[in-house]
């Protein structure tokens, strides 16, 4: 998973965040709380089917241990949480499946609280748009106590400082293998509604995946990409081996413009939503077996075997389907001409999913975003 990683280690020490005693005091406390709440829950599901029991006369509905702990973030902080398993033998009349526990409080998905989503992109908006983060803050806290103009003052300054001179960092020191790109739309009332954040991850030699840039623009404009290449460019960023992105972005006569030595791919995440939308839903199950028996091939040949397969099954009835992957294999199947070990984060442009999920989380991506791509160093 991406990590924030400081690039001076400040805020750090001993491998530790130096987090105040009232801070960790309000997180423990959260956890508790929430803890006894989760148990509660249980008990009072297993005391509810206490009476149901099967011919040998046990419960059907027991505990079955915890799950695995997992980080909630919350507007007390990051709060750690082990939810109660429950084991329910009963099935449902009507489909035959087992039932199953759900936690009205804690959903199996949930990473963050309702609160905090909705305070994200307030905090975006505000702080961004109007420069006015007591609002957002206010929500974020349940208080607006001790948000004078003067501290959002300073911390707008803190941040926008960080901010520039992320965007001005050099660049000159670092290859970057393989480069990823697309945009993030965050989902606020912007008055530009196809406004977006342009983002580019990169790995080095060494494999780890770093934030190269991230700005806001359109995503379809070929002129805002070529804005942000240019930029890295002028900074020292010299051209990737491989750059993947959506085939429909601007991205690449930017790319073909400021780097035009880089080889293009495209993601397979974004091309099988393109082709199963020009398809009829039940066609869906057929094309999707067709498509993994592309990308998932044992080598380029036998992938390009099976675009020529794709193509015979569905050209005559769905031509504008099948040219999706028959017009576009060269860069589809690009990845296979790369180290094999590399060919899972090649086919799609999921570091940038990933990235996006960490918007959401509020990760701060003023600071370089670091991850393995493999063991051993990358093969340029």
């Amino acid at each position: 998973m991406l990590t924030v990683v400081p690039g001076d280690g400040s805020g750090h020490e001993g491998g530790k965040d130096r987090s105040s005693l009232i801070d960790e005091i309000v997180r423990e406390g959260a956890r508790r709380m929430l803890a006894e709440a989760l148990q509660a829950e249980v008990d009072a599901y297993i005391a509810a089917h206490a009476a149901e029991r099967d011919e040998n006369g046990r419960r059907l509905v027991v505990r079955n241990g915890y799950h695995q702990p997992r980080e909630v973030l919350t507007s007390a902080g990051a709060v750690e949480v082990t939810v109660p398993r429950v084991n329910d033998k009963r099935t449902d009349p009507g489909t035959g499946e087992r039932r199953r526990f759900s936690s009205a409080i804690l959903a199996p998905w949930c990473r963050k609280t309702p609160k905090i989503t909705e305070v994200l992109p307030l905090l975006y908006l505000h702080g961004l748009s109007s420069g006015d983060f007591v609002p957002a803050l206010g929500h974020f806290l349940g208080s607006s106590a001790g948000l004078s103009p003067a501290v959002i003052t300073r911390l707008t300054e803190t941040w926008r400082a960080e901010q520039r001179a992320f965007a001005a960092r050099d660049l000159s020191g670092v290859d970057y293998v393989y480069l990823w790109a697309d945009g993030i739309h965050v989902n606020v009332r912007l008055e530009e509604h196809k406004l977006c954040l342009l983002v580019m991850i990169g790995v080095r030699a060494d494999g780890r995946k770093e934030l190269i840039a991230l700005a806001d623009g359109y995503r379809e404009s070929a002129e805002s990409w070529a804005d942000l290449l240019r930029d890295c460019a002028r900074r020292g960023m010299r051209a990737p081996i491989l750059a993947v992105g959506d085939g429909a972005l601007g991205f690449w006569n930017a790319l073909r413009e400021v780097f035009p030595q880089a080889r293009e791919g495209r993601c397979w995440f974004h091309k099988t939503a393109n082709v199963l939308a020009a398809l009829p839903k039940s066609a869906h199950p057929g094309a999707k077996k067709a498509l993994a028996e592309i990308w998932g091939a044992e080598d380029k040949p036998h992938a390009l075997a099976a675009v020529k397969a794709f193509g015979t099954a569905y050209g005559v009835k769905f031509p504008k389907a099948a040219a999706k992957i028959t017009d576009d294999a060269e860069e589809l199947l690009a990845f296979f001409d790369y180290p094999c070990e590399h060919w899972v984060h090649l086919r799609t442009t999921n570091p940038i999913v990933i990235l996006s999920f960490h918007v959401s989380q509020g990760c701060d991506l003023r600071r370089p975003v670091v991850d393995s791509v493999a063991d051993g160093t990358l093969a340029a």
